[in-house]
This record gives C-alpha cells, structure tokens and sequence, in this order.
C-alpha cells in the first residue's frame, strides 16, 4: 500500500499553471452554469490578479499540488480540489488550515454551486447575505462560518 504524503504550504509562481488547472477542472464540474466567456476571463484573473495578490496555500500529495485556498483576509477567495480529490477531507484540511491562521472565516459562493454549498453547508457555514454578481449576474451567497 502506497503511503501518500499530504502537506500545505505557501504558493510559489512556479505554481501558477497547476493551481489554473485545479481551477478549471473544478470549476466546470461545480459551475457548469458560467459562460465560456466568463470562464476565460476568470482564469486570466486567476492567473494575474488572485493568486498573486492572495494568501494562498497549496496542498500537495506527494509532492503534487491537488489544491488550494486563497485568502484576503478573513474571506476564502477561493477553495479548489482537482475532482478527483473530493469527498476526501482535503478541502476540511485547507479550511482548517486557513481557520487556524485567521480565525472565523467567511466566503461568497454561487447559489447554483450545489458542490461548494454543500461543502459550506456540512462544514457549518451559514448564509449572511445575497446579491447579484455584477459579472456573472448570478445569485451568491455570503456565508460566515462560526465563531468559536
């Protein structure tokens, strides 16, 4: 039996094209919903806005990323997982990690992202609010994860 070696740490620019990739690969499962457009102007943004402005942590099996959260702040900017690294405990892992840093955190997900609202959802994560993203013009979600 293959003993796999998981670990976090911070984001280096060398990571930049397999945290993309992570990005789109779960990003079409759980936003199906978003233009092609949409999407492609996303990864540029990914790519030359949010993670090097970000605090991002990358997770590693093995020494391959297979994930990542990017943090302003207190807010998840992002929480990504290749998909089939789902349902494994490695996004609990990454928000935990981000938690202890932080403390209580908050997050703004898509209302039609069954994927990440179920996630938020089973982690303990509430819904504060809702608006119309200007650039999606689809509903999301603030959520706020309790206080300890």
């Amino acid at each position: 039996m293959e003993i796999i070696q998981t670990m976090i740490r911070q984001y280096q620019s060398d990571d930049t094209d397999a945290l993309a990739s992570i990005w789109w690969s779960a990003s079409v499962l759980a936003h199906p919903f978003l233009s092609n457009g949409f999407m492609a102007q996303e990864d540029e943004n990914l790519r030359n806005l949010y993670l090097p402005n970000a605090e991002t942590w990358v997770l590693e099996q093995t020494e391959k990323p297979v994930g990542f959260i990017a943090l302003i702040d207190a807010e998840i900017g992002g929480l990504f997982l290749c998909p089939s690294c789902h349902g494994q405990g490695l996004g609990k892992m990454l928000v935990d990690h981000a938690a202890n840093l932080k403390g209580p955190l908050s997050v703004e997900v898509f209302e039609r992202n069954h994927i990440g609202r179920r996630f938020y959802d089973r982690y303990g994560f509430s819904e504060t609010g809702r608006y119309r993203h200007e650039a999606s013009r689809e509903i999301t979600l603030r959520m706020t994860m309790p206080s300890v």
